[in-house]
């Protein structure tokens, strides 16, 4: 009995101060597979991280984060800061499965769990474009300027991504992704790299227009 009782405190000693660094919303622990960076440095196979810490994948490694309630995949080619109960993104993908209502922000977008039961869902931000995936419960979209078509410049809006929906926004606060945002992702069609050249070339034809006819009247007619 003595023996059982030494095994058990021994077991204990070893997990219980793991766990106990998981629990609550200000840390967590990082597991890597090897590659992984923390705050500039290689990262050690597990390692307690606070907010603040800055975590890098390359891109065929992924990550794990085990915070109270949630735990995150950090897929390759990914940089986030862990913020406690957010987590910011830079570029790459997360796969979240939290009770806790972990959220995740980009820029001026923000994606928070609708409920605090277990929430499933993936964010990336690939090439400016930011896609939100719902499996399991719905998530919402916070985002300023844009969203909704009534939305003044300014306000912010929600949008609801329900259970087994998707939704793909402009990294740019929010905007809708839509074919028109290529031609003019800012809404000044004469500040797009084509109008530039158009109106170079323009200049060009009447520059040569003058010169190449010299002293002869452009009009036909004689004065």
């Amino acid at each position: 009995m003595l023996g059982w009782r030494k095994l058990v405190c021994g077991v204990m000693i070893v997990i219980v101060p793991g766990s106990l660094v998981a629990q609550g919303t200000d840390r967590a622990l990082l597991h890597s597979d090897g590659g992984t960076w923390l705050n500039g440095n290689p990262a050690p196979e597990s390692s307690a991280i606070f907010p603040d810490a800055l975590i890098q994948t390359p891109k065929d490694h992924s990550a794990r984060l085990d915070a109270d309630g949630s735990t995150v995949t950090v897929q390759p080619d990914t940089i986030v800061q862990f913020e406690g109960d957010e987590l910011v993104l830079d570029h790459g993908g997360l796969q979240l499965n939290t009770a806790r209502q972990m959220r995740v922000r980009v820029n001026c977008i923000t994606i928070i769990p609708v409920t605090a039961e277990w929430t499933q869902y993936d964010v990336s931000d690939v090439d400016g474009k930011v896609k939100v995936v719902a499996y399991k419960n719905d998530v919402k979209i916070h985002s300023k300027n844009g969203v909704a078509r009534k939305a003044k410049q300014g306000e912010w809006s929600d949008t609801i991504v329900r259970e087994g929906e998707q939704a793909t926004r402009d990294e740019r606060c929010g905007a809708l992704i839509k074919p028109a945002d290529g031609i003019d992702a800012n809404g000044a069609i004469l500040n797009s790299l084509s109008a530039k050249m158009a109106g170079v070339v323009l200049v060009g034809v009447l520059a040569c227009l003058g010169l190449c006819h010299g002293d002869d009247p452009i009009s036909p007619a004689k004065p």
